[in-house]
């Protein structure tokens, strides 16, 4: 549970040019305001393609360098599931924002965890609450699935841990481009392939991850 930390997405009066920044607080209970972020200059930052395979990603969630609240800790990961935005923090008060997928009504995930495991073309098992939910779509698949193109897991997997527990929630890519901007995992946060692989080059063993509600 997160009960001291949340973010506001928020901007200046609308007849004022100061950015949209992300905002930490420390007020109860966890809370959320989102508004457009303003891109700030790519530098010399290598950012994936606006094109996944054949598909057009659309401008909102193509990855894009974002300002942050001063003080933010590098590497870290925030999930803003309401805006469909996965948030890597970057040295210099900026982040890189993706686009994500977040879980169906009712399998959403909110909290905090560390990265405790990552893999490169993941295998991949339904878990037994997913069988039970849809055994026509999963059963089959109950005694997992070898890592590959068509694996839903995507690309890359990276794996939420609360101490030696692993959670189940994992930050993966996805056979379905056009599922990113909206409500359509069991729980997992689902990236365009070209993203997580981006993504996981970056982001070492052991960095903390928020995902709010």
């Amino acid at each position: 549970m997160l009960s001291r930390r949340h973010f506001l997405v928020t901007t200046a009066l609308a007849t004022m040019a100061t950015p949209a920044i992300l905002r930490a607080a420390t007020d109860d209970p966890l809370a959320l305001t989102v508004t457009p972020d303003t891109v700030i200059a790519q530098d010399q930052i290598v950012l994936p393609p606006v094109t996944e395979g054949n598909f057009a990603i659309p401008e909102r969630y193509q990855a894009r360098i974002v300002p942050v609240q001063p003080g933010m800790a590098p590497n870290e990961i925030h999930i803003v599931s309401r805006a469909y935005h996965l948030y890597f923090i970057l040295p210099g008060d900026r982040a890189i924002r993706y686009g994500v997928a977040v879980g169906q009504e009712g399998l959403g995930w909110s909290g905090a965890a560390t990265i405790g495991r990552k893999v490169e073309w993941p295998n991949w098992t339904p878990t037994p609450e997913m069988i039970a939910r849809a055994p026509e779509r999963y059963e089959r698949y109950k005694d997992g699935m070898p890592g590959g193109p068509n694996n839903p897991l995507g690309a890359r997997a990276i794996y939420f841990y609360q101490g030696d527990l692993d959670t189940a929630i994992r930050v993966h890519g996805t056979l379905e481009p056009t599922s990113i901007g909206s409500n359509a995992s069991n729980g997992c946060f689902r990236m365009y392939n070209s993203h997580v692989i981006d993504l996981y080059a970056r982001v070492p063993l052991g960095t903390r991850a928020f995902a709010y509600a």
